[in-house]
């Protein structure tokens, strides 16, 4: 039986906490809508990129997981929580606020924008992990799917109103110019994170595991555990979908529908909607069928939504891309708010930031992938090839879930990870549980 997330025995934070983090990761997602329609548009009009240019730049960002996302769950475990996200928040602020300087200056190049998308995406990394690690340190574990729910739905509304509000900006100020404002979310965020608790959250026990080792025991308890495995392999899926997503949508909607740059984010922005819509509604549908049946259902029906995005022509064309897109999101929400509150449940607690981070890594280093394929793909035929790219990768995600034992449980904390014990000695676990 393994020691799970003790959510009594950690010091109690006061409910401000859970309120400024909130705060906090809004702002900073806020300007991240900007930015995802800002720069690969900044690619496309200041520097005349090509459809596999663009792919480059969002493969550029998530390529970033495949180097620290495996070391980011020990370094999270090192450090402080507080003081990694607020060091990542300036970082990410002063990587971004070198775009529009540099097109200031008339030296703005593609290799400044790929490095800037890599160095961003590193440590975005590394500030997710320590941000999802946390939640369950400030927020109670009746609480947890609501408060998940919460958060995936303001984020969605963020990037709701960012990629809609960056296209307007784009269109009147520039892509630069507009980047800039995710600059300042940075600073806002890492100011907001600075006025929470001092407490510290990191374990304070001394381990002399090697660095290796401590990230192969983490890998380990991802791979026996029968729900968190196959959850994996089909959130690998739905990002390896996303990934072709970023990189052939501005494209379809520019070139292939011959949309006006004002209009592309608010179509971009779409999939937000349906994201609300799902957080929203997420805790009462585990409260009312169980959490099993909703994963079950979210994990089909997002890849069936989705097949409606290459499909339309004419004048019903933006419709059903639209219509897919919003659809294939709310299936993605469902499914990643009950997943992502049952590792924070089951997991045991010093092993949370590795598994967060393994899972983070090895899911999302399927992103650059998606983007590479579809970007090669829509440069060789066409935009709507690579949305095919993504449809295609969608559809993995129910054969992983539903081939599993997930399908033969009506609870998903009933299935036990094999060998849970063995993930490190049983006196030590239990020592780190109630220490934190």
């Amino acid at each position: 039986m393994s020691v799970s997330v003790d959510h009594e025995t950690r010091p109690r934070r006061s409910g401000r906490d859970f309120w400024r983090y909130w705060a906090a990761t809004s702002i900073s997602t806020a300007g991240d809508g900007v930015t995802s329609v800002a720069l690969p548009l900044a690619a496309l009009h200041l520097l005349n990129a090509s459809n596999f240019e663009v792919g480059l730049i969002t493969a550029a960002n998530y390529a970033a997981i495949v180097l620290i996302g495996l070391p980011a769950g020990v370094l999270v475990h090192r450090f402080p929580l507080r003081r990694t996200q607020v060091s990542m928040d300036v970082l990410r602020a002063l990587l971004m606020a070198s775009i529009p300087a540099a097109a200031w200056l008339d030296a703005l190049t593609l290799a400044h924008v790929l490095a800037v998308a890599f160095l961003a995406g590193l440590a975005t990394n590394v500030f997710d992990v320590a941000n999802s690690t946390l939640v369950p340190y400030i927020v109670p574990k009746a609480d947890l799917t609501r408060r998940n729910g919460l958060l995936t739905g303001t984020f969605a509304t963020t990037r709701l109103l960012g990629p809609a509000v960056g296209g307007v900006l784009v269109q009147a100020i520039g892509a630069a110019q507009a980047i800039l404002l995710d600059a300042v979310s940075y600073l806002l965020s890492a100011a907001v994170l600075g006025s929470m608790s001092r407490a510290d959250t990191t374990d304070r026990h001394i381990d002399r595991t090697g660095f290796w080792e401590r990230i192969r025991v983490g890998l380990r308890y991802v791979v026996r555990h029968p729900v968190i495995r196959p959850g994996l392999v089909a959130a690998g899926a739905f990002n390896f979908a996303n990934g072709a997503l970023l990189a052939v949508t501005p494209t379809f909607l520019v070139r292939t529908l011959d949309l006006p740059v004002g209009i592309v984010g608010v179509v971009m922005a779409v999939d937000a909607l349906g994201a609300v819509v799902a957080a929203a509604l997420v805790a009462r549908m585990v409260s009312r069928f169980g959490n099993t049946r909703i994963v079950l259902a979210s994990v089909a029906f997002a890849p069936a939504a989705a097949l409606l995005m290459p499909l339309g022509t004419g004048s019903a064309a933006i419709w059903m891309f639209a219509t897919g897109m919003c659809g294939l999101a709310a299936g993605v929400t469902v499914f990643s708010v009950v997943t992502r509150t049952h590792r924070q449940t089951v997991t045991p607690s010093h092993l949370l930031p590795r598994v967060m981070a393994s899972v983070r890594f090895a899911s999302w280093s399927a992103t650059p992938f998606g983007a590479l394929s579809a970007g090669a793909v829509a440069q060789a035929w066409d935009p709507r090839a690579g949305l095919v790219i993504a449809c295609a990768a969608a559809l993995v995600a129910p054969l992983a879930v539903w081939g599993s034992r997930i399908r033969t449980t009506t609870r998903l904390e009933d299935l036990e990870p094999l060998g849970a014990g063995e993930a490190e000695t049983a006196p030590a676990a239990a020592s780190r549980a109630g220490e934190r």
